[in-house]
């Protein structure tokens, strides 16, 4: 099995990623969808990172930088695939991103009780800031 490799994804892949994610990712969002994923896309280009092996795609993450904070969602790998240092190299890939855009700290958006990726993301040097809730208020039904 060769090296992941990473690259940033465009709109041909979408329908792929969209796929992938109800197999890979946990939980769902409002954005999940072909216009929310082709929005991010187009105004952000670099923003959603691929990571794909053997021909496959095996992993995704959104690396969004709005020029103040770095922000991590979507780190979802294939199930079949995990623990095979996939993860590591997209957070490497969404990290090097930041850093080139002058980001200083990246957060993530980590499921509560998705207790596996807390695992991952403290091997990976993040830690959870229990001072902060997230507020959230959806604009579209």
């Amino acid at each position: 099995m060769t090296e992941p490799r990473t690259r940033a994804a465009t709109s041909d892949d979408l329908d792929t990623v969209l796929a992938f994610w109800k197999t890979a990712a946990e939980g769902t969002s409002i954005s999940d969808d072909r216009d929310g994923v082709e929005r991010l896309v187009g105004r952000d280009p670099e923003a959603l990172i691929l990571a794909e092996q053997d021909g496959e795609l095996v992993g995704t993450v959104i690396a969004g930088f709005d020029g103040w904070r770095c922000h991590l969602y979507r780190l979802a790998v294939h199930p079949r695939r995990r623990r095979q240092g996939i993860g590591s190299a997209l957070l490497a890939a969404a990290e090097e991103r930041f850093v080139r855009l002058g980001g200083r700290r990246g957060d993530a958006m980590v499921l509560v009780r998705n207790e596996t990726a807390h695992h991952a993301w403290r091997a990976a040097g993040y830690e959870p800031q229990e001072q902060w809730r997230r507020w959230v208020k959806p604009f579209a039904d």
